[in-house]
């Protein structure tokens, strides 16, 4: 840092001319990019020495196992997939980087231009200062606003104990307070119990409450009596670590009698992602029939074998290789778990070709290298979406990480039997036909991780509601969930009147309930 400040003192403070200063100031915004290259590429490496690691382990003991041809093929087409996933990268590399060149070229001719002839419009050595401050914004203003967004990203329920209202083992059950002035719950209304992804956190459902962009308080807000259900720490608790999907299923049951005995009413059950195909299952063993009378799923994976992105990448995979036991890891208390950063590093994988480090980083210095100095304040949804994607990541057990593998490895049978068996019965979606629940499915058009096809799977075999939500797979529980915004969670919207999850849960006030306790 010492040399970067001298540089900077060069240029701000020293009587040099407009060229001297022009190439200080184009010095320091070279020393700038190697730094940001060497910090953006340092995150993406750590994950991959992980891997490495894990997978050397691994293979050790398999590769010994399979006869040379076998070993062979398998490291043959891993080398071409890698192959692939390198040239996809610099294909992305490449485009980005004449993106921003098409961006910059017109100022930077402009910049010259009033260098040579001495004009009164930017010169280069203020076109490079600006570029410097870009820079620094970037690698130094940047994380710190990821730092401090903590406060108002996410839940926080710490801060709220009486939110606690049961626990099981595994799962804590916490209700969602107003944070809208003047609203009080309402307990004569029908309650909701949202189930938040497993990989993508709890804390993406309540984004930024004080900027009125949170999923939960959409619901709470409006008086609606709203519950979450929250996973205990894995590292700290076996009986998550060692969790099944029988387990998931009879907690949600136990929960759902809790609240249906202080409201009298049945459930409406909300899925997000992952959270959402566990609820659909939960809700196909007939297990919580007394109790829920409304589903609702957000971009939840139904059928990952239609995806394009992931299940894709997963297909491409050399079979001796797919295989979760390269992914896992094991904890102190010797139960094998998920290995969390190893699952979100997977993500980027699939899609190196717009989230590789060099990508990543030439698309941050884009979006703020706008007119704005650098001292005007980063925006609270960008340092909260990157928070999120930080420090959000966690292990999870081996039997949520199974069921997201059978989806995305195993398609759903055409009679609609899903890759799935709990408490010793196969799953399908045609049970639900059977069953007195409404269901709304929402998803997101442009979704690249849970694609439309694959989170509208049901319809082959189900009637249901569908809203499409324009963006991508957080929009929903982000940009949508301000109630000004044009597709509001509360509202009816688009030429076809879909509704957002919220006006689904309201109108269902409207309808008498036909039982008020589960049956004994």
């Amino acid at each position: 840092m010492g040399n970067k400040e001298e540089m900077l003192d060069l240029i701000f403070f020293n009587p040099l001319n407009s060229w001297n200063q022009t190439a200080m100031a184009q010095a320091v915004a070279a020393f700038y990019y190697i730094e940001g290259m060497n910090n953006y590429s340092g995150d993406f490496i750590k994950p991959l020495l992980m891997a490495t690691d894990n997978f050397s382990k691994v293979e050790a003991t398999r590769f010994q196992e399979r006869n040379p041809q076998e070993n062979f093929k398998a490291y043959n087409e891993m080398f071409l997939m890698n192959w692939d996933l390198l040239a996809r990268y610099n294909q992305g590399v490449l485009e980005t980087l004449g993106s921003y060149s098409n961006q910059q070229l017109e100022r930077f001719l402009s910049a010259c231009h009033a260098t040579l002839f001495s004009s009164e419009a930017e010169k280069l050595d203020e076109y490079f200062l600006h570029h410097e401050g870009t820079l620094r914004k970037v690698l130094e203003a940047y994380p710190e606003a990821i730092t401090k967004i903590e406060p108002e990203f996410g839940f926080h329920f710490e801060r709220y104990p009486e939110s606690l209202i049961a626990e099981s083992d595994r799962f804590y059950l916490r209700q969602v307070n107003p944070t809208e002035e003047g609203v009080e719950t309402d307990d004569s209304m029908k309650p909701i119990l949202i189930i938040p992804p497993a990989v993508l956190g709890a804390n993406i459902l309540a984004f930024l409450p004080k900027q009125k962009k949170s999923y939960a308080h959409s619901f709470a807000n409006k008086g609606i009596p709203t519950y979450i259900r929250i996973t205990k720490d894995i590292d700290s608790n076996q009986a998550v670590q060692t969790m099944s999907l029988e387990d998931d299923a009879l907690d949600t049951k136990f929960f759902c009698e809790e609240i249906m005995a202080k409201h009298g009413q049945k459930i409406t059950l909300n899925g997000y992602c992952q959270g959402g195909f566990t609820t659909v299952c939960n809700v196909l063993t007939g297990k919580l029939d007394p109790l829920v009378d409304a589903l609702i799923t957000c971009v939840a994976p139904m059928d990952g074998t239609r995806s394009d992105g992931l299940g894709k990448f997963l297909k491409a995979l050399p079979a001796q290789f797919n295989d979760l036991v390269y992914g896992s890891k094991t904890l102190a208390s010797g139960n094998k778990v998920a290995n969390g950063d190893l699952m979100g590093w997977v993500y980027k994988l699939k899609s190196m070709e717009n989230s590789g480090p060099i990508v990543a980083f030439i698309r941050d210095i884009m979006m703020l290298n706008g007119n704005s100095s650098p001292e005007t304040p980063i925006n609270k949804t960008v340092a909260a979406i990157n928070y999120w994607l930080q420090n959000e990541r966690s292990d999870l057990p081996l039997s949520v990480t199974e069921m997201s593998f059978s989806s995305f490895n195993t398609s759903v049978k055409k009679d609609g039997t899903l890759p799935i068996t709990m408490f010793g019965k196969k799953l399908n979606f045609k049970a639900m036909n059977e069953k007195d629940i409404q269901w709304l499915i929402c998803y997101g058009e442009k979704d690249d991780l849970v694609e439309k096809e694959v989170a509208l799977a049901p319809l082959d075999f189900v009637d249901a509601e569908v809203t499409p939500f324009p963006k991508g797979h957080v929009a929903i529980a982000t940009s949508w969930s301000h109630p000004e915004s044009s597709c509001a969670l509360d509202s009816v919207f688009g030429k076809e009147k879909y509704r957002g999850p919220v006006r689904f849960h309201l109108d269902m006030q409207k309808k008498p309930e036909k039982e008020t306790a589960p049956k004994s």
